[in-house]
């Protein structure tokens, strides 16, 4: 989406910006996508707030020194996720000709879009012909549309760090390309990514369906843990890691009191997450097109914490698996780089 079309060869680097870390990656793809290389770095707090680009020179210094010190390509496809973000999937007369369904698509999308179009940016995508609720068929398509400032002040900082923009994406969406391929189950599977953000999809075999994006994540949970304890924010992620939700309390090794404060900050984390996610899949489950969903995936920095997905599992009463991007290597920070990786391409052949 928002993409630029060029027939150059040269690699392309999935950016995926986090409110609490910026994460690169370069991929192969053979019928499935597979990690090539990555790198992932920490983001000073309040460059990004809530998904949204605040201090445009601060995030341009730090992509350009992100991208010098990994000496990575400077042609990249960027992902965008916050709740401003609004994601609509449009019933159209069947219409096979691409002009045809943008003509319908911009007539229809003012109706659906709440936002001024003068000061929108609006991309859409065809999930193919479906069956109407009156038996007849008709075109399918998501439509996305962001505040043209948003993407302005995105676009900017990249350009002023050194960055040649081959395109903008929709985190959610590199999110399900990235691990799509490894689903076995029929039918419409939840997507979701945890790490400064809480970024919520659905899709099927066609494509992604609905996706919703949420403040709050672990980057909240681990900043609790860190401010109850007096914790350096690293110092709370490594105890978060150490303690997890799998082990009894007195079989974990250190301080008891802080043992046990990061299992309750752990505890009461994925009660909100559980919440975050209930609140999105509900939403979804509302609109008339909707799917059922059975089984989901969860990515992002959460996966790296012991239990998490299974307790989130059980707290959704939802089948839960982890999921991170396939590596040529055992490249660390996988569940970091996974949506960077789905970023790296428009489609996999």
């Amino acid at each position: 989406m928002f993409k630029k079309r060029s027939s150059s060869p040269a690699a392309v680097v999935g950016l995926d910006l986090d409110p609490g870390h910026i994460a690169a990656a370069e991929v192969t793809v053979n019928g499935s996508l597979s990690l090539a290389r990555g790198a992932v770095a920490s983001l000073r707090p309040g460059v990004l707030r809530d998904g949204e680009v605040a201090d445009v020179p601060a995030l341009a210094e730090a992509l350009k020194a992100f991208f010098a010190e990994h000496q990575l390509p400077t042609r990249v496809r960027l992902g965008i996720a916050n709740q401003r973000i609004v994601v609509r999937t449009l019933d159209l007369p069947p219409l096979d000709d691409e002009r045809a369904l943008a003509a319908a698509v911009k007539v229809q999308a003012p109706d659906h879009i709440p936002m001024p179009m003068d000061e929108a940016v609006i991309d859409w995508q065809s999930l193919g012909t479906v069956v109407g609720p009156a038996g007849q068929p008709q075109t399918r398509v998501v439509v996305v549309a962001v505040r043209r400032e948003m993407v302005d002040r995105l676009v900017g900082a990249a350009r002023e760090a050194g960055l040649e923009l081959e395109g903008i994406d929709l985190s959610a969406f590199g999110m399900v390309r990235a691990l799509a391929g490894s689903q076995t189950h029929d039918g419409a599977t939840l997507y979701v990514s945890v790490g400064g953000l809480t970024n919520v999809a659905v899709a099927n075999a066609s494509g992604c369906l609905f996706t919703r994006a949420a403040v709050g994540g672990l980057d909240a949970i681990v900043h609790t843990l860190a401010e109850r304890r007096g914790l350096t924010v690293e110092h709370a992620q490594q105890w978060l890691g150490h303690v997890g939700l799998h082990a009894p309390l007195d079989a974990i090794a250190g301080d008891e009191d802080l043992v046990a404060a990061a299992r309750a900050v752990l505890e009461e984390g994925v009660h909100q997450l559980a919440d975050t996610v209930r609140n999105s899949l509900n939403f979804y489950r509302m609109q008339e097109s909707a799917e059922p969903v059975e089984h989901g995936v969860l990515t992002g920095a959460a996966v790296s914490i012991p239990g998490l997905v299974e307790a989130l599992s059980e707290h959704l009463r939802l089948p839960l698996e982890p999921a991170v991007i396939g590596s040529q290597d055992e490249a660390p920070d996988l569940g970091r780089l996974t949506v960077a990786a789905g970023l790296a391409v428009e489609e996999i052949a």
